[in-house]
C-alpha cells in the first residue's frame, strides 16, 4: 500500500490541493451570498443607482438657410425598474389610476427581467405631482425631449411628425428616422457621451415655401379649391425649393387629426390624371422621332371617332387647319390623338416609360406611390387616344415634375430630393449628390418643344402667365376627376376637375420649374385658376433671386 501511494504521490498531491481550493471557494461563497447577503445586495443596488437609461436627443430639421422646422423641447416621462418594485400588482394599479393607462399593460412591463421600462412619454404637472407623492419603489420620473414644430402647419406634409413611440412618421421624419433617432444606452450618470441623432438640412427655402403656401390659401379664398399643391424645383439637379400643400395640419397636435389623409404628401402619395398638361410629353416623343415638326399641319374637325367612342375638344370647339404649335397653344385634344397615332401605340408607351411614368421617382419622402397603369397597357386604342391628352393615365405630381425637368434640363431624368445635407453628432456632413440619367431625348426635339411651350405663354391659353421681359415656357392642364376617385360606384367622370399649370424659366436657360396643381377650383379651366397663381409666384421668384430679364 505504502509502495503504491509513493508511486502515485504526485497525483494525490494535486487532488489534495484541488480539494483545499474547492473548500476555500465554497467557504467564500457562503460568506458572501448567505452570511453577508444583505450587505452586498445593498452595495450593488447603490452602484446600480449610478446608472440610468439615457437617450440622445432626436436630430433637428432645418430649412435650407437654417430656419428651424423641427426641434426638441423638454418634458417629463415616467419609467420603472421592475427588479426594484416590491408589489408589482399594486404599483401597476396605482400608476394606471394616475396615468389613465391600462393596468395590465403596466403590470406586464413590471414582470419583465430588465432595469428600464418606459411607461409614459409626456406627463402633465398633475401626473408628476401625484407620482412623486406616492413615492413608489422602482418608479422614476425623468426629463424627456419632446418633438416640437415651431412653424406649426408650415411644410407639415414635408416634415411629417414623431408618433407616441418616438418613431418618425410620414415625410422627412419617417424617411430619415434612422438618421434622426438618438442612441439609447444604460450608463453611469457621471459619464458624458454624445448620443444625439443627426441634424437634417432641407433644400427647401423658407421664404419661397411661405409664399407658395400663402398663394394656396389665397386660391382657397378666391376660387374655393378643395386642395392644392405647388412644387418648385431646380430641373438641372432635382433640388426641391418649395413643396407646398393645402390643407395642412399642425404636427404638434397630430393626434387631434381625424382625417389621416391629411398626413399624406399629395405630391408623392396621391395619384391623379394630369389632363392636357401631358400633351407636351406626347409631342416630345413625336418630335424626337421626327414624325412631326412645330409647323406640321393637321385638320381638326372637333371630334375623333375610335370604335364606339367619340373624343372631342374642350367645349366642342373646332379649330380647322392647325399647326403642332397651335395644338399646344390651344390645347387641342384631337391634335394630341393625331400626334400619338404618328408615334404608334407601343412606341408611345416606351416614351412614357422613358419619362418615368411607370416607376417611382425615389424622392426622399416616406410612402411614395406610383401606378403601373395596367389599364393603359392593355392596348385598347381608345386608352392610348385619351392618354395622349392626359386622361386615363395615373401619375403623381412629382412624376410629372420630373418628366418636365427632362425638357428643361436638356434631356435627362433627375432624382428629386428635399434633404440637402445630413450633419451627424460629430459634425460630419453627408451632402446629397444630384442623380441624373443618360439623355433620353434629343437636343433638337427639346429645342423645338421649348419654343412651342414659349408660344403657349406668348400666344395661347397660358397668356396669363406672361411676365414682360422674360420668356416663360409652360402648359395648362384641366382634367376631369373620375367617379371612382371620389369614392362613387359609377363609371366615367364627374364634373369636378384637377386644374394645373407647369412652367419653367428663363425658358432658354432654365433655373426653375414650377407646378401649380389645384383640386376642383370653381373655375372652368386652369387658364383662370392655376395660371394666374403661377404668374404671382414667378414674379416673386424673379425679384427674390434677382433674375435678369431676357429682353428689354
Amino acid at each position: 500500500m505504502l509502495k503504491n501511494w509513493l508511486r502515485n504521490w504526485r497525483i494525490n498531491f494535486v487532488l489534495g490541493v484541488i480539494l483545499l481550493l474547492g473548500a476555500a471557494i465554497i467557504s467564500r461563497l457562503v460568506f458572501l451570498q448567505i452570511i453577508n447577503h444583505d450587505f452586498y445586495k445593498a452595495l450593488a443596488t447603490g452602484q446600480q443607482g449610478e446608472f440610468e437609461a439615457v437617450k440622445g436627443d432626436r436630430g433637428q430639421v432645418f430649412f435650407s438657410k437654417g430656419d428651424i422646422l423641427a426641434t426638441n423641447v423638454k418634458a417629463m416621462y415616467v419609467y420603472i425598474c421592475p427588479e426594484e418594485i416590491k408589489n408589482k400588482e399594486e404599483t401597476a394599479e396605482k400608476l394606471s389610476a394616475i396615468l389613465g393607462i391600462d393596468k395590465e399593460q403596466i403590470y406586464e412591463k413590471a414582470q419583465k427581467d430588465s432595469l428600464f421600462e418606459r411607461i409614459k412619454n409626456v406627463l402633465t404637472e398633475q401626473e408628476v405631482s401625484a407620482i412623486t407623492d406616492l413615492d413608489l419603489a422602482g418608479v422614476y420620473i425623468k426629463e424627456n425631449a419632446l418633438r416640437n414644430y415651431p412653424q406649426e402647419q408650415m411644410a407639415s406634409q414635408v416634415v411629417g411628425f414623431v408618433g407616441g413611440e418616438g418613431i418618425g412618421q410620414y415625410g422627412v421624419e419617417g424617411f430619415y428616422d434612422d438618421f434622426l433617432q438618438g442612441e439609447e444606452e444604460f450608463m453611469r450618470n457621471s459619464l458624458v457621451n454624445n448620443l444625439n441623432g443627426s441634424d437634417i438640412f432641407l433644400s427647401i427655402d423658407y421664404n419661397l415655401q411661405f409664399t407658395a403656401e400663402k398663394l394656396l390659401l389665397q386660391s382657397k379664398e378666391q376660387v374655393d379649391i378643395e386642395g392644392g399643391q405647388i412644387i418648385v424645383i431646380d430641373p438641372n439637379n432635382g433640388k426641391i425649393l418649395a413643396l407646398a400643400e393645402y390643407p395642412g395640419f399642425n404636427p404638434n397636435y397630430y393626434f387631434k387629426v381625424d382625417n389621416f389623409n391629411l398626413f399624406q404628401n399629395s405630391v408623392a402619395q396621391k395619384l391623379f390624371e394630369p389632363g392636357s398638361i401631358l400633351k407636351p410629353i406626347t409631342m416630345a416623343s413625336a418630335l424626337d422621332l421626327g414624325k412631326v415638326n412645330p409647323d406640321t399641319t393637321y385638320l381638326d374637325e372637333g371630334t375623333v371617332k375610335i370604335g364606339g367612342y367619340i373624343i372631342e375638344n374642350y367645349n366642342s370647339r373646332i379649330f380647322g387647319q392647325v399647326t403642332m404649335t397651335e395644338v399646344l397653344e390651344k390645347s387641342i385634344n384631337t391634335g394630341a390623338v393625331f400626334v400619338e397615332k404618328q408615334v404608334g401605340h407601343e412606341t408611345f408607351l416606351e416614351y412614357l416609360d422613358r419619362f418615368g411614368f411607370f416607376e417611382s421617382t425615389g424622392i426622399d419622402i416616406q410612402g411614395e406611390v406610383f401606378s403601373e397603369n395596367k389599364e393603359l397597357k392593355k392596348g385598347y386604342e381608345v386608352n392610348f387616344a385619351t392618354a395622349s391628352f392626359g386622361q386615363g393615365i395615373e401619375i403623381t405630381p412629382i412624376q410629372l415634375v420630373r418628366a418636365f425637368s427632362v425638357i428643361a434640363n436638356g434631356g435627362k431624368l433627375v432624382k428629386p430630393f428635399v434633404v440637402e445635407k445630413i450633419v451627424d453628432k460629430n459634425g460630419q456632413e453627408i451632402v446629397t449628390e444630384p442623380v441624373l440619367s443618360d439623355k433620353i431625348i434629343s437636343s433638337n426635339a427639346i429645342s423645338k418643344l421649348t419654343a412651342m411651350l414659349v408660344s403657349v405663354v406668348e400666344n395661347g391659353f397660358g397668356k396669363a402667365a406672361k411676365i414682360p421681359g422674360y420668356y416663360i415656357a409652360g402648359k395648362t392642364g384641366t382634367a376631369q376627376i373620375s367617379w371612382s376617385v371620389l369614392g362613387e360606384n359609377k363609371k366615367g367622370y364627374s364634373n369636378k376637375t384637377w386644374q394645373s399649370f407647369m412652367g419653367f424659366f428663363p425658358a432658354f436657360n432654365p433655373r426653375f420649374l414650377v407646378l401649380i396643381k389645384l383640386d376642383n377650383p370653381k373655375t372652368n379651366t386652369a387658364e383662370y385658376s392655376a395660371v394666374p397663381l403661377f404668374k404671382q409666384l414667378a414674379k416673386y421668384m424673379i425679384d427674390y433671386y434677382a433674375i435678369p430679364p431676357d429682353y428689354e
